[in-house]
């Protein structure tokens, strides 16, 4: 029995989850063969960013990097700002894991900016947290503080570590006098 396209699809995030990273590549690559028969351009281009995710999982890097440009020219060319903006954030952390800062960080600010645009609070949030990793790695303390900071009053939904990261900024706000969004 073969499988539609997003079985496939499903199935490969599905073993993705589970670090089962060849077959899941199989699986998008099948799905993105039957969505572009099914001429599905954006749903193909979604499947290239799955693989392009094992890739990075694996620690391909350039495979991942090919794979990511390939789908931000269909997103972008389809004008499909939201998903393109998802790419760039994805190949920031790959130029990230590259040690390549300047491209990392354009990436993100790229993509921060259509998300803050959308409106897209979370997916923001997210993507400044990422750049204050990058600030952090290049020193930048006070600056990866703040970027850090302006992250987390995006997110919604915070994970332990954050929320005491966030007690901890009040509180330094509070000794030293300064403001916090």
């Amino acid at each position: 029995m073969s499988l539609s396209a997003q079985e496939a699809q499903e199935q490969g995030i599905k073993l993705f989850g589970q670090k089962e990273y060849e077959a899941a590549a199989r699986l998008f690559q099948q799905a993105q063969e039957l969505y572009t028969a099914e001429g599905k351009p954006d749903m193909a281009a979604e499947m290239m960013v799955n693989a392009a995710l094992v890739h990075r999982a694996l620690g391909e890097h350039q495979p991942a990097l090919d794979l990511m440009q390939q789908a931000l020219v269909v997103f972008q060319e389809a004008s499909d700002a939201l998903r393109a903006a998802k790419v760039l954030g994805n190949m920031g952390g790959v130029y990230s894991a590259l040690g390549d800062k300047e491209r990392a960080y354009n990436c993100y600010r790229q993509a921060a900016d259509v998300f803050h645009e959308l409106g897209e609070k979370k997916l923001y949030g997210e993507t400044l947290l990422a750049m204050s990793q990058l600030q952090m790695k290049e020193g930048k303390i006070g600056i990866a503080a703040a970027t850090y900071e302006a992250g987390l009053s995006e997110i919604g939904e915070l994970t332990p570590s954050q929320r005491l990261l966030k007690g901890l900024i009040g509180i330094r706000n509070r000794l030293t006098g300064t403001k916090s969004d």
